[in-house]
């Protein structure tokens, strides 16, 4: 039995060394991984939006992450174009194929396990979409929120596409209002950590205001220190007491520059990014 643990062990390790290798070459640029489902067809309205949305984002010099197939990711790669893709794949006996859109010489790899897969390219991203799609695609939009939601992953814009007139996301809401917030699972401010966008326009909006003036942020022992692309003034900074007092038992803000330090106890990573919202208010 360790025998095989040993096994399944090494063979993470090498799968997450695999992707780490594959990004190398691209990690100063910013990259958007978008998930959907492997079964969209050329004619359904989604795939010509995600195909603007590669668009878009190829122009505003962004990469596209997906997981190299077809549908949804195939049509990522046809908009994003074949220089600015990187895929990951996973071995399945159906469905996952390379598309033909993507280099599958240089910029794709394939693992055997979703695990490593998830990890590779969540660790990868600076934003995340998530289009309509079965199992693996809901299984990677709740791993996204949880990761966000418990700091295991840093504060990123989360946008759920669909078409105009869609219900998916519209229901996939409802639920989570009616269900998880009333049920008392998740709190009402955790719905702030998604967004649905109708067109590849205001989804495309929504990641570059995330990065309007918000860099990123770090952590140490009791403190957050936020980066940002403007100095803030010091009306400004203080300003942040009133949009959530719920980082700290004791709320701090002081600025050094163009960055913020706040106390912060490890917690609410949700105040966090209603704090990253008002600062990209200022730009």
């Amino acid at each position: 039995m360790f025998e095989i643990d040993q096994l399944i062990a090494n063979t993470a390790s090498d799968e997450l060394l695999l992707v780490a290798k594959l990004f190398g070459p691209w990690r100063s640029r910013k990259k958007v991984l978008v998930f959907g489902s492997a079964r969209t067809a050329k004619e359904n309205p989604l795939y010509q939006l995600t195909k603007e949305f590669g668009q878009i984002m190829t122009k505003a010099d962004w990469m596209s992450i997906t997981g190299a197939g077809g549908g949804i990711m195939e049509a990522t790669s046809e908009g994003a174009g074949h220089d600015h893709t990187i895929g990951v794949n996973i071995k399945l006996p159906f469905e996952q194929h390379a598309n033909p859109f993507i280099d599958a010489a240089n910029k794709v790899v394939s693992v055997k396990n979703f695990f490593t897969r998830k990890v590779s390219m969540i660790r990868e991203a600076d934003a995340f979409v998530c289009l309509p799609g079965g199992f693996g695609t809901l299984d990677e939009l709740y791993e996204v929120l949880t990761l966000i939601h418990t700091g295991k992953s840093t504060p990123a814009p989360v946008v759920l596409i669909d078409a105009p007139g869609g219900t998916f996301w519209s229901k996939w809401l409802d639920f989570l209002e009616t269900e998880i917030i009333g049920g008392a699972y998740i709190s009402q401010p955790d719905s702030a950590l998604v967004k649905l966008c109708t067109s590849a326009e205001s989804a495309a909006e929504e990641i570059f205001t995330f990065y309007s003036n918000y860099v990123d942020c770090s952590f140490s022992s009791g403190e957050v220190q936020i980066n940002l692309l403007n100095e803030p003034t010091d009306s400004q900074v203080q300003s942040l007491l009133k949009v959530t007092p719920q980082l700290s038992k004791t709320p701090l803000f002081t600025k050094q520059g163009s960055s913020i330090t706040a106390s912060f106890e490890g917690r609410n990573y949700v105040g966090l990014r209603l704090v990253i919202n008002e600062i990209n208010s200022w730009a």
